[in-house]
C-alpha cells in the first residue's frame, strides 16, 4: 500500500507539472498511460534493422519487466497504440489502442503486432508522424495521467513541415514527446546527421519527464527499446537522466534543427 501512496503522489506532482489539464485527468485516470508509439520504417534502414526493430517491441511487451512496471502503477493498467511512419504521406496505425493489465493482454498486444507486415516507405518527416501520433489519442477510449508519444527513428526530419512547429503543438495539449535515436552504422547514408541524439534532444523531445535512450549497437537494440518502456511505464518516481545529451552549461539549442531538409536540399531539387 505505501508503494501505491508513493506512486499516487508521483503522479499527482507530474500531473500539476503538466497544467490543471494534467491534474484533472488525475483525478478521472483509468490507466497510467496512453502511450503511442511512433515508429520509424524509412528505407534509411535495412530489412535487418526493420526486424531488430520491431522484434525489440515484441520482446519488450512479452518480457517480465515490463508487465511488472504496468502492475506497479497507480491504475495498474497501460493504453498502447503502434504506429509505423516515414515521409509526409506515410503513417499507418499497425496496432490500434489495447489495454494492457497482465500477461495475457500484453501477449495479445505483442501477438497483434507480431503477426502484422512491417511497412517500408521513403523519407523522414518527423513532424507528420508526430502530427499523426497526436491525432491517435481522441481515440483511446480511456483516460490516462500521462499522454506520451515515443518516436523512434535513425535520421532528422527532412520533409513536411519544420519538426519543432509540430513539437510545440504537441507539448500544447499536453503530451509528452520521449525519443529513441537509433544510430546503428550511420544508416541513411547522405541524408543522416552524425549528432542523431543531440538533434532529438534539441529538436524532438519535450514536455514533462522528457527524456531519450540512444542505441548505437543494433544488439542492443531490443534491450534499449525495454528499457525505455520500463522507464515510460513507470512514469515520475522513475529518476530519468538525459545524460546521453543534457549539459546545463550548453545553449539551448546545440544544433540545427533544419539540418535534415539542408542536408536533403544538397543531394535532391527539391530542397
Amino acid at each position: 500500500m505505501r508503494g501505491r501512496q508513493a506512486i499516487l503522489a508521483g503522479a499527482l506532482a507530474f500531473a500539476v507539472a503538466g497544467g490543471t489539464c494534467g491534474a484533472a485527468r488525475a483525478q478521472v485516470a483509468d490507466v497510467d498511460v496512453e502511450l503511442v508509439l511512433a515508429v520509424d520504417v524509412s528505407g534509411s534502414m535495412d530489412a535487418r534493422e526493420h526486424a531488430a526493430q520491431r522484434n525489440g517491441y515484441v520482446e519488450a511487451f512479452r518480457h517480465p519487466e515490463v508487465i511488472q512496471a504496468i502492475r506497479n502503477g497507480l491504475t495498474g493498467r497501460i493504453a498502447v497504440a503502434y504506429v509505423e511512419w516515414a515521409g509526409a504521406p506515410y503513417q499507418d496505425l499497425v496496432v490500434p489502442w489495447m489495454a494492457i493489465e497482465d500477461e495475457a493482454s500484453a501477449e495479445r498486444f505483442a501477438a497483434a503486432l507480431e503477426a502484422a507486415p512491417i511497412n517500408e516507405f521513403s523519407g523522414t518527416s518527423i513532424s507528420a508522424g508526430l502530427d499523426f501520433a497526436a491525432s491517435q489519442f481522441g481515440s483511446s477510449g480511456v483516460a490516462g495521467i500521462r499522454r506520451v508519444i515515443d518516436v523512434s527513428g535513425d535520421g532528422p526530419n527532412n520533409r513536411g513541415r519544420p519538426v519543432l512547429e509540430a513539437r510545440a503543438e504537441v507539448l500544447e495539449r499536453g503530451i509528452t514527446i520521449n525519443g529513441l535515436p537509433i544510430v546503428v552504422g550511420r544508416a541513411g547514408g547522405s541524408l543522416a546527421t552524425e549528432l542523431l541524439d543531440v538533434y532529438y534532444g534539441d529538436c524532438v523531445i519535450g514536455g514533462p519527464g522528457a527524456f531519450l535512450i540512444t542505441v548505437d549497437d543494433i544488439a542492443r537494440l531490443a534491450e534499449g527499446i525495454r528499457r525505455k518502456l520500463v522507464l515510460e511505464i513507470a512514469g515520475p518516481p522513475a529518476r530519468v537522466m538525459a545524460a546521453q545529451w543534457s549539459d546545463p552549461a550548453a545553449p539551448a539549442k546545440r544544433i540545427d534543427c533544419l539540418i535534415g531538409e539542408r542536408l536533403r536540399g544538397r543531394w535532391y531539387d527539391d530542397p
